[in-house]
């Protein structure tokens, strides 16, 4: 019972966060509720944690899909809200905190259960924090990108169904989702390397070629082929945006979409 109210405080300050901001964003007071706002989400980060520890540690090394859902949600959200600490990104409370919230209440339900019987090695543990980091810095540059395509849209008084309140600049934004990408892309590219070379010390048994094999790699020269057209050829607005979701869609088909399929739909 604790847990599920635990579960719920979570939902409840995620969602209270991102409603509150779109009802105070226009207000003479904005600036203070926004700081209540960073100590609200903290606060979420913390008991969301406590969450994950319990249902991922606790029992064994329990790497169900809707406790890695609820990870990756976890790090997006607190990679958000240290960016927002130094560029303003209060906007992307609308993107981020709503699925954030979602997905921190999946594993109440104990769908999904997967324990990793290589729990203890280190080059294991390395490799999936390795791999969460990436997805989830991955998820943050598709939610800012999003973020981006908005703010662009309102710039040019084009039409959108999200009215944004405020956003930073978009040399800033860009900016920022490039170094995102970047530091995305060296996560990835360690964890396919790590997982190519290691791949009997890390899941017990030779590499295999399959279709999560397939998306992650074609995942991966997306990100780098957007890298290298923005350092060589200056690329950047809705073409930058249109690679980044390309890339995150890929990685959604390698990793979330077999998990679905094989724990959630065939219970396995």
């Amino acid at each position: 019972m604790q847990k599920l109210i635990s579960y719920f405080a979570v939902v409840f300050i995620y969602l209270a966060v991102a409603t509150d901001f779109w009802r105070c964003a226009k207000t003479p007071a904005m600036s203070q509720y926004l700081k209540l706002h960073s100590t609200m989400i903290a606060f979420g980060l913390i008991i969301h944690a406590w969450l994950l520890y319990q249902t991922i540690f606790v029992n064994g090394y329990n790497l169900g899909f809707f406790n890695v859902l609820s990870a990756i949600a976890w790090l997006t959200v607190l990679i958000y809200w240290v960016a927002d600490l130094n560029h303003k990104l209060t906007s992307l409370q609308a993107f981020v905190l709503p699925p954030a919230a979602i997905f921190a209440l999946l594993p109440a339900s104990n769908a999904t259960n997967h324990f990793m019987p290589l729990a203890e090695s280190p080059l294991f543990l390395a490799h999936i924090t390795i791999a969460l980091l990436a997805y989830s810095l991955f998820t943050f540059a598709t939610f800012h990108a999003l973020l981006m395509t908005v703010a662009e849209r309102s710039l040019h008084n084009k039409p959108t169904l999200i009215k944004l309140p405020s956003f930073p600049p978009l040399m800033v934004m860009e900016s920022l989702l490039f170094r995102i990408i970047s530091l995305g892309f060296i996560l990835l590219t360690i964890t396919l390397v790590s997982g190519m070379l290691f791949s009997e010390e890390i899941f017990g048994k030779p590499m295999q070629f399959n279709h999560k094999a397939v998306f992650s790699i074609a995942s991966w020269f997306i990100y780098g082929g957007l890298l290298y057209g923005r350092y060589q050829y200056g690329w950047r607005g809705l073409k930058a945006i249109r690679w980044t979701l390309a890339g995150f869609i890929l990685l959604v088909l390698a990793y979330v979409g077999s998990k679905f399929i094989l724990e959630v739909l065939l219970g396995r």
